[in-house]
């Protein structure tokens, strides 16, 4: 190289022309320096500072060299140096050593501790050695000023220092050509500084003797080492320190800890010993140093354990991991675990494509780049952005070992903390990045091999499937078409035909609308077509489409379509049942509705009325449990059919449940119109129909509501409803419209409900007794208990004001339940002789006995009132026994067998009564007062009421006949044999406190009544 060869020239003409000697002398220095600085000009390191130092020293030693020969006039005499170029020559000491130290720990973000350790103790075994051999017996020389003394000991000491910084800067950098030659430089320098101050103290020292070589290889070493490309190592970032002991490190340490025991024993083979305290002093500082540094030593080993451990852990992980979300967490939790407590991090997993990674990773030396310590500005903005606030992150690139990426990155792993921290765990990101990138690999070549196994079974899918796949190019021309298309079309081949031909005349314009808007809008939305099948079927069809015009692989509209002829027939027939009757086929609840609330709004915009009309079958349910459901079905169907023969066409017929119908009316002139249909209605519903070889009675009631009175739909049928209530309650087969009226009745039945509830937990009720009398003069029997409640407000109510109510409400319950408990509590203390003992008869509803339990909780009243079975008659309904329920019968069985006897209340006013005399065991049958009050009248109820006396004769049951009011009823029906009566002829109902003169009465004066 030019500066080695200008170094040797100036050399030779150091050592060949005398008189030039000074000027070329510092002309080496100067050379030396110049070569630093330009050094560092052309290779610019990423730490100038250390070489700055460096060259700054030389030129201090240059500057020292020129003072001491400008003060020293006779360069042969002793060499008497002024303390001030001491001082200077001291000072290029200083600046030499931090710059080496620089260099030593430009490369690590942390200190090193180790390194550190390791020089203190090369320089205490240095430094004994200088003391013992070359200071100390310098510094006893006679006639020494302290000026020189502090030379003799500065020198020496400054020496060591520099020497120990290079022996660092060779321990923990890379071993380059920069470092031999900045180590050759600083151990000459040292050499030819010692050997100068034997030299010195003893006068035998001149310029240009042999001894300025080491001072020369200073300058040509240090020059070279700044020219050199290399020399930008030794303020890279680089691995940090580490505590392990090292061979090189080894050899050091032992060394100098044998220096002291050697000084020691030399001192002790050639005489006294001098300075033994010193000796044992410093010999204990270096134990403690290299204790401290083997204790550092084990922390660093077990840390390096913990580390591969969690490494360790990581690998299972990540072999565990199934997808780059699951590495990633793997990759994070152990980089973090990695981290010293709290110290601030963030880890990034940037994963690449495959494709990118395999153009971008490649590197000119044939692998992926090694981690690295770089700046946050320097990375992509997407991750700049992701770990600002962190100045130092550590790149770690994703490249498997085993080749499976191709010998590229595969991403990188990024971790940013402070750089120390960095430094310290840079081989354990390097190998968590290392086992990530291998688990990434695994699953990248597992995610390609599902991708092209479901290449293989979407293309076997598309080549099976029912739904035909087409690819459809410019002009709408098929250009691709999957083999299912045959069995849709009757022809496979359809490439090169237009799509639009398959679709039916009537649909073409819509469809190409839909393909236009599919083209221009860029997104897919789903239809129905109409297209021609095989044999020229008409399908129906589900289109969808997708537009991958830009795609190269495709490069058209995908249009799919599915046969769907079926489901939507399917549909049409749910959609119908959903909103009609399934037995009528008329309109149901839901459908209803809805049309009236269109018709509400139509008749109030267009100025015209709609009505609706409620219509309940009279007696529907009794045909029901008489004849039979088939029966009933037959009935309803017929009804729906005379219905839709009285409405118009644009009317509508409802069923809305059970025997429940409706019409709407729309676009009448006015209400008149409307109550014409209700009264046809009505009018051909009395018709019986004919079911069979028998005629089923029709009959209806009808309600009616316009718009007229109503605001909107809802309450147009509640208008409605309560116009049926009306009809209903004023008798069978009439039809009612609705008046404002009829509202506040409603309000009215509310309240009365609520004082129901109200009475029930009050026990507002109370009873009155009729007595039940011999019509021969056998005197009284028995007596019937009446309920009547006791109104606050309303005085005392009949049974029929609130009994019915209370059937409707379940009410009926827990009052029947009180009418037995104060019945029998009052039948318990009548007084009673020999052969006769007053009965009391309680009517109890149908509801009631069919109460679960209801046999059970009467034999438990009559227990509790110390009343005899026999003395306690049930009074039913013939409504109970018309759904020959075994249940019901059973339960009328076990009463009697009890002692409980049985009466039916109202005989005559049912349906089929004679029937269920003949298959029921009864006790007794109450004549209704309908019979009674005609039979002195009529020739013809006074037969039938005969004739059914003489059947309970028959199947020996006891008659009463209810409603006696006259003497001739009376002598009739005792003509007749009925034997037993009730009625206001005998007594009126009797409070409960009056029934006892009463009987007392009777017992004194049988016959009196």
């Amino acid at each position: 190289m030019l500066f080695t060869a200008w170094m040797v020239l100036l050399g030779v003409l150091y050592y060949v022309i005398r008189p030039w000697q000074v000027g070329l002398w510092a002309a080496l220095g100067l050379s030396g320096a110049a070569a630093i600085v330009y050094g560092v000009r052309r290779n610019r390191p990423r730490r100038p500072r250390p070489w700055y130092l460096l060259a700054g020293a030389l030129l201090l030693f240059v500057l020292g060299d020129l003072c001491s020969a400008v003060l020293n006039s006779d360069y042969l005499a002793p060499y008497d140096v002024p303390f001030l170029v001491d001082m200077v020559y001291l000072a290029m000491f200083v600046v030499m050593s931090l710059g080496l130290m620089g260099l030593a720990r430009s490369g690590w973000a942390m200190r090193d501790r180790a390194g550190v350790l390791d020089a203190v103790t090369l320089i205490l075994g240095l430094g004994l050695l200088a003391w013992m051999f070359i200071i100390e017996p310098r510094f006893r020389t006679p006639g020494l000023t302290a000026l020189d003394q502090i030379a003799a000991v500065a020198y020496p000491l400054a020496d060591l220092l520099l020497l120990a910084m290079v022996v660092r800067i060779v321990l923990v950098a890379r071993w380059s050509a920069p470092v031999a030659l900045l180590a050759a430089g600083g151990i000459g320098m040292f050499v030819s500084d010692n050997l100068h101050l034997f030299a010195r103290m003893d006068g035998f020292w001149h310029i240009g003797g042999s001894l300025d070589v080491g001072w020369m290889l200073l300058y040509w070493g240090w020059g070279l080492a700044a020219l050199l490309p290399s020399m930008v190592w030794l303020t890279e970032p680089r691995p940090a320190p580490t505590a392990e002991l090292s061979g090189r490190r080894v050899v050091v340490l032992g060394l100098s800890s044998f220096i002291p025991p050697m000084v020691l024993l030399f001192q002790a083979l050639r005489g006294p010993v001098r300075n033994a305290e010193g000796i044992a002093l410093l010999c204990i500082a270096m134990f403690v140093l290299v204790l401290i540094r083997l204790l550092d030593a084990m922390r660093i080993h077990r840390q390096a354990l913990a580390r591969e451990r969690m490494l360790r852990e990581a690998g299972v992980g990540l072999v565990a991991a199934t997808d780059i979300a699951q590495v990633s967490d793997v990759v994070r939790d152990t980089a973090t675990g990695l981290m010293p407590r709290h110290a601030e991090h963030r880890v990034i997993l940037a994963v690449e494509e495959p494709e990118r990674a395999a153009a971008e990773g490649e590197q000119p030396g044939g692998g992926p780049r090694p981690a690295v310590l770089c700046r946050t500005g320097e990375l992509p903005p997407e991750h700049a952005d992701q770990l600002a606030g962190f100045d130092t992150v550590l790149s770690c690139p994703l490249a498997p070992a085993d080749g499976t990426s191709g010998g590229h990155s595969i991403g990188t792993l990024l971790v940013a903390a402070e750089e120390d921290v960095l430094q310290t765990l840079r081989g354990a990101m390097e190998v968590l990045a290392l086992q990530a990138a291998l688990a990434l690999s695994r699953i990248m070549l597992n995610d390609e091999v599902n991708r092209r196994d479901s290449e293989a079974y979407f293309r076997a899918l598309v080549h099976n499937t029912a739904d035909v796949i087409m690819i459809v190019a410019g002009e709408d021309e098929i250009r691709y078409c999957s083999p299912s298309a045959a069995a849709m079309f009757g022809r496979e081949a359809l490439e090169g035909n237009h799509l639009l031909d398959l679709v039916v005349p009537e649909e073409r314009e819509r469809s190409a609308g839909y393909l236009l808007r599919a083209r221009q809008e860029r997104r897919g939305e789903t239809t129905d077509w109409t297209v021609w099948g095989f044999g020229d079927r008409r399908l129906q069809v589900e289109v969808s489409s997708r537009d991958l015009r830009e795609d190269p692989a495709v490069g058209g509209l995908v249009i799919t379509l599915r046969d769907v002829t079926q489901r939507r027939r399917l549909e049409r027939e749910l959609t119908h049942r959903a909103f009609h009757d399934s037995l009528t086929g008329l309109a149901n609840r839901a459908l209803f509705i809805d049309r009236v609330t269109l018709a509400v709004d139509r008749a109030r915009r267009n100025g015209t009325i709609a009505g609706v009309l409620f219509i309940d079958l009279d007696d529907f349910k009794d045909v029901n449990d008489t004849m039979g459901h088939p029966v009933g079905d037959e009935l309803l169907t017929s009804v729906a059919e005379r219905l839709k023969g009285v409405l118009r066409p644009h009317d509508t017929a409802a069923r809305l449940g059970g025997d429940e119908f409706a019409a709407l009316i729309e676009d009448s002139a006015g209400t008149g119109a409307i109550e014409a249909v209700a009264e046809r209605v009505v009018r051909v519903l009395s018709v019986p129909v004919p079911v069979g070889d028998q005629r089923v009675p029709a009959g209806a009631s009808v309600g009616v509501a316009t718009t007229r009175h109503a605001r909107d739909g809802d309450e147009l049928l509640r208008h409605a409803d309560l116009a049926l209530y009306s009809a209903k309650g004023e008798g069978k087969g009439q039809w009612r419209r609705y008046q404002p009226a009829l509202h506040e009745a409603l309000v009215e039945r509310l309240q009365l409900k609520a004082d129901l509830d109200r009475a029930v937990a009050d026990e507002e009720f109370s009873l009155r007794f009729q007595p039940v009398v011999g019509l021969t003069g056998a005197g009284t029997v028995g007596f019937e208990a009446l309920v009547r409640w006791e109104h606050p407000s309303r005085g005392t109510l009949a049974p029929g004001e609130f009994i019915g109510l209370a059937e409707e409400s379940g009410l009926i319950v827990p009052i029947g339940t009180q009418v037995v408990r104060q019945a029998l509590a009052t039948a318990a203390r009548w007084p009673t002789r020999a052969g006769l003992s007053p009965y009391v008869s309680i009517n109890i509803s149908a509801r009631q006995f069919r109460t679960p339990g209801v046999v059970a909780d009467l034999l438990r009243e009559l227990d509790e009132a110390g009343l005899p079975a026999h003395r306690m008659m049930l009074e039913i309904v013939e409504t109970l026994l018309l759904h020959e329920d075994e249940e019901v019968w059973a339960d009328l069985a076990e009463l009697r067998e009890a002692g409980v006897r049985v009466a039916i209340d109202d005989f005559g006013t049912g349906y089929s009564s004679l029937s269920y005399l003949r298959q029921m065991s009864l006790d007794v049958v109450k004549l209704d007062k309908s019979f009674v009050g005609e039979i002195a009248v009529s020739t013809q109820q006074r037969a039938l009421v005969e004739g059914i006396v003489q059947l309970a004769n028959t199947l020996g049951l006891e008659v009463i006949a209810e409603g006696i009011e006259t003497q001739e009823q009376r002598d009739i029906l005792a003509d007749i044999g009925c034997p037993f009566g009730q009625g206001y002829l005998f007594s009126k109902p009797l409070p409960g406190a009056e029934t006892f003169p009463w009987l007392v009465d009777d017992l004194d004066a049988p016959a009196a009544h």
